[in-house]
């Protein structure tokens, strides 16, 4: 009777946990992408130009970039659940200011105050490291990538109904409504105990150990370059579907939403694959999809006139490449540093959101043909990650001969 009552327990726990994960993956790209469709709303309110409210992305990007550099090493020291809450206190009353705001600068300097409190969603990780083990990790991680896909692909359509329904407000009232969701849970749900055996190793000295670690990095690479592919394509579509192809904002959304379709199918295929394949092969596997991916869209580019398919077609080819290599590098990079599961995640989403970036604003600056740019930028990627990973894996068994 006390084994079931345990057993029960325990489920129950993983299913919370699942929820806190999945809500936290929402959130981390939640406030980025459904704010587009306000631009306009926002530009008017503060009677500045469009371009100035497209500031506030990137400024919340650094602010989340520099916010999780100092979380993830923290969290090995002090805990997760007490960065975690605090984090989304934060995170609220930057979203609470952003909503009350009159004037621009205000406006920025509270958008700021929500980035910095968001930058405890890389704290998602290492709860992954901490509470789950073995497969069942490895297809948490590859649930909580599908579902970072969908959740970008459906933003905009998102926060096209919240522009409708309660203007450019709307989404800071969402996004206050899933913050405080994820304070709760974590409250009831998480211990706040570490696991650090470094316990009087500083912040700079971790992440120097992390780093001079080659299949760490190595690993962390392979994922920043898929999710660059993926990333890339987000940040470009706007140019091919809206100015070069003429779709509605409505229509453009309905694309991104098929696109996010083609994550669940991705994600189906790799949970199956993942009990069937070493890792090394879902590595090979999936960059070699990505790789198929730039040849079709190559293909397609020379041969056929601009349309939504010859666009979607090779992404939903990509984003099954993504959605079975990406999870299973990032376990691999992961499990090279158990013990500083938090200094682990900030080292490696900083490294994807730096090589992300730096990726799609070199694509970005090709306007005359973005998706031949597009599919050349999958080829080189997809090659330069299967040539890493092949030298991880022969530096691995050299060591394990030695």
């Amino acid at each position: 009777m006390n084994k079931t009552r345990t057993a029960n327990g325990n489920k129950k726990r993983q299913r919370s946990a699942i929820v806190l994960l999945m809500t936290m993956v929402l959130l981390g790209v939640f406030p980025l992408d459904v704010l587009l469709p306000s631009f306009p709303a926002l530009a008017e309110h503060f009677q500045n130009k469009p371009s100035a409210i497209a500031f506030s992305i990137s400024l919340f990007a650094i602010g989340i970039s520099l916010s999780q550099l100092l979380i993830g090493p923290l969290s090995d020291i002090v805990g997760r659940k007490g960065l975690l809450i605090s984090g989304m206190v934060v995170s609220i009353a930057g979203a609470t200011g952003c909503v009350f705001s009159t004037e621009y600068m205000w406006f920025l300097i509270f958008r700021m105050v929500q980035a910095i409190g968001c930058g405890c969603f890389v704290l998602s990780q290492a709860l992954v490291q901490d509470m789950f083990e073995g497969k069942e990790r490895d297809q948490l991680r590859i649930l909580m990538i599908t579902a970072s896909g969908i959740f970008i692909s459906i933003s905009p359509l998102l926060g096209s109904v919240l522009q409708q329904l309660f203007d450019w407000p709307g989404s800071f009232f969402l996004f206050i409504v899933l913050a405080l969701g994820v304070l709760s849970i974590a409250y009831f749900l998480l211990d706040n105990h570490h696991v650090n055996s470094h316990p009087k190793e500083d912040i700079f000295c971790a992440y120097q150990r992390v780093l001079s670690n080659r299949s760490f990095v190595g690993y962390w690479l392979i994922a920043a370059i898929a999710f660059a592919c993926h990333f890339s394509f987000i940040v470009i579509s706007p140019l091919i579907f809206m100015d070069q192809l003429q779709l509605s904002t409505y229509e453009f959304s309905l694309a991104l939403l098929l696109y996010g379709a083609a994550y669940i199918a991705g994600g189906i295929v790799a949970r199956i694959l993942a009990n069937r394949l070493a890792p090394k092969v879902q590595i090979v596997l999936g960059l070699a999809l990505i790789f198929c991916s730039g040849l079709l869209m190559l293909f397609f580019s020379s041969t056929f006139e601009l349309s939504t398919m010859t666009v979607l077609i090779p992404m939903i080819v990509c984003t099954t490449g993504t959605t079975i290599c990406r999870p299973i590098a990032t376990s691999k990079a992961m499990d090279v540093f158990p013990e500083n599961a938090g200094t682990a995640a900030s080292a490696g989403n900083t490294l994807i959101f730096i090589l992300g970036g730096l990726i799609s604003a070199l694509i970005n600056m090709s306007t005359d043909n973005p998706q031949m740019t597009l599919a050349l930028a999958f080829l080189l990627l997809s090659t330069a990650a299967l040539v890493l990973n092949s030298l991880i894996s022969r530096r691995l068994e050299l060591l394990n001969v030695g």
